[in-house]
């Protein structure tokens, strides 16, 4: 089994994995959101079927991203409150059953941090993100794999990408905040 040393290598005092494409391990990864209820607490979502590759260049600023989530395995422990999410007041899944990410450029960020910037398409809507990323690490698995973690991170207004859908509470606020922070865990294995 390989050692981080082996799977990884030092650029401009950053560690990064050594070139080549990576494929995302489904098991061991997880697409997820976070957004406000009621004004008053944070509920947490899941998206359980993904795919993803993360292509790591010679030069790190040109690797690169691309992924896509089946936006109807959209899963908040909550039946009803995901068919709501599934319907055209949010997701729309029928007419738009994907989530896709593209990545555009990579950015140094300090240490192991990385800033990937790139295009994502929600409810048919594109617009520009900003993943705060950290490399997590490198190993070898038991099966003579070589695998890489990563957590990335951002925040997007919900309405930015025509889901506007809201109530207003008797209280002040709103059900359902605009903001809704992306949260990934990201474990992929080495292809090429």
């Amino acid at each position: 089994m390989a050692d981080a040393a082996e799977l990884t290598r030092t650029v401009d005092g950053a560690t990064i994995p050594h070139p080549g494409v990576y494929t995302l391990d489904k098991a061991h990864s997880s697409v997820g959101f976070v957004v406000r209820h009621m004004m008053v607490s944070k509920v947490r979502g899941l998206f359980n079927d993904f795919e993803g590759t993360i292509t790591v260049a010679e030069d790190p600023a040109q690797s690169g991203v691309e992924a896509t989530v089946q936006i109807a395995t959209v899963d908040t422990r909550d039946e009803q409150r995901d068919g709501h999410l599934k319907s055209a007041d949010f997701f729309e899944v029928e007419k738009f059953p994907t989530m896709t990410f593209t990545s555009t450029k990579v950015v140094p960020d300090g240490g192991d941090d990385w800033k990937v910037q790139g295009d994502l398409t929600i409810h048919g809507v594109t617009r520009p993100v900003v993943l705060d990323v950290e490399f997590n690490g490198a190993s070898g698995d038991p099966y003579g794999g070589k695998r890489i973690g990563f957590s990335a991170t951002t925040e997007i207004d919900r309405e930015d990408f025509g889901m506007t859908f809201n109530m207003a509470l008797e209280t002040g606020g709103v059900v359902v905040s605009k903001n809704v922070k992306i949260e990934i865990e990201a474990e992929a294995v080495l292809q090429v």
